[in-house]
């Protein structure tokens, strides 16, 4: 019965076909997402712009460039270098396929940022200087940090999505550190007082709170994208 066989055979690959074409008309053309660094610059780029708009509209005390004290301008270079590598791992590890290892890659940038400030700590505790803060200027530094934080966390788990991220809470955490890195590099120009114990407290709560925020709020954001995907 080959003639039968060959019907069937032909009337298979016609449905076949016919699906095949049903679904190529439903096909959009999909954009390549750009590479890592290429994303993790367009977001430092638009970060600086926007955060230097903030910082000169919730500035705490006009333009006090400190940078000649030897640890605050370690920790000034430790928290632009923890913003760039945050940035870029967050999305390295956005990317299906890449190692959770480039998670690894802020954190000798970030002990220099977080020693650097210890050490300035240490030196206001041992010599105190004489523009001690009040209660209103360190809770102005945490309202700062916050305030900046929240349009370029936005921002960065916008870009995140485009790559449906495996680890959502890991990527969005990584973006979280790397927005609180660059909004604490904005606050070091206008910071209105030298560094104490008190106020490397309420930085730290306030970089805490934007990193645990991206990474619970983003990373669910995140895994719902992915999930959709």
């Amino acid at each position: 019965m080959p003639g039968e066989g060959s019907n069937w055979a032909g009337g298979d690959l016609s449905r076949h076909e016919r699906l095949v074409e049903e679904l190529a008309v439903g096909l959009e053309p999909v954009r390549p997402l750009p590479a890592p660094e290429a994303r993790a610059a367009l977001w430092l780029g638009v970060a600086l712009v926007l955060g230097v708009v903030l910082a000169a509209w919730v500035g705490t005390g006009g333009f006090m460039l400190r940078m000649h004290v030897p640890d605050l301008a370690l920790a000034a270079v430790g928290a632009v270098l923890t913003a760039i590598t945050a940035a870029y791992a967050a999305f390295a590890t956005s990317v299906p396929g890449r190692s959770g290892r480039w998670a690894l890659l802020p954190l000798p940038p970030l002990a220099l940022w977080v020693g650097a400030s210890g050490l300035g700590c240490l030196r206001d505790w041992i010599a105190p200087g004489a523009d001690l803060p009040g209660e209103h200027a360190i809770t102005g530094c945490f309202s700062f940090l916050i305030c900046v934080s929240v349009p370029l966390s936005v921002l960065i788990v916008v870009m995140l999505r485009r790559a449906c991220p495996l680890r959502p809470n890991l990527t969005a955490a990584l973006g979280g550190l790397a927005v609180a890195a660059a909004a604490a590099t904005l606050l070091m120009p206008v910071h209105p007082h030298d560094a104490t114990a008190t106020d490397l407290l309420f930085h730290a709560a306030a970089v805490a709170i934007v990193i645990a925020a991206n990474g619970l709020a983003g990373g669910r954001l995140l895994g719902r994208h992915a999930g959709a995907g």
